[in-house]
């Protein structure tokens, strides 16, 4: 019996093949959409998947702005964090993080409430970081992606 082929080959960053996905956030459910945006960040949706590498797609949401939160949580949830300084607990809601992303300043691509919501779903270490750097979220329907040839996929229809 040949014990040679029955290595098990674990896939390393040089061998997972990165693609780029277009989605469409237009009436989708915040929190609904990033748990599926965050799979296939995390490269779950495929049969190379690896908890230690980086083995997703890079994806692209447009539309963000057409997002929904149910009930009324667009007003009245709050996102807390801390500036490390005496009284330094602010508050935000994802209310002023929706109208944050509207910002000339803000990088293209960068969208505070998408971020906020991901960096949750995500591995909370240098893998999460990087991984986070695969989102790009633009508000309108047009982005500057198209030399990647990104394929577009309907997340009503993904698991």
């Amino acid at each position: 019996m040949d014990t040679l082929s029955y290595k098990t080959i674990t896939p390393n960053a040089q061998s997972c093949e990165k693609e780029w996905v277009v989605i469409d956030a237009t009436d989708q459910v915040l929190g609904r959409l990033c748990a599926k945006v965050a799979k296939i960040l995390r490269g779950k949706n495929k049969p190379t998947y690896s908890p230690n590498v980086e083995c997703g797609d890079n994806v692209i949401i447009i539309n963000a702005d057409k997002v929904l939160l149910t009930g009324k949580k667009m007003t009245d949830r709050e996102y807390l964090s801390y500036t490390g300084y005496p009284g330094g607990q602010r508050v935000t809601t994802p209310e002023v993080l929706m109208k944050k992303s509207f910002n000339k300043h803000i990088k293209p691509g960068y969208h505070p409430l998408f971020i906020k919501v991901m960096k949750g779903m995500l591995p909370k270490n240098r893998l999460g970081r990087a991984i986070i750097g695969n989102m790009h979220v633009y508000n309108g329907p047009e982005h500057p992606h198209q030399a990647q040839n990104p394929k577009v996929i309907d997340i009503n229809k993904f698991k």
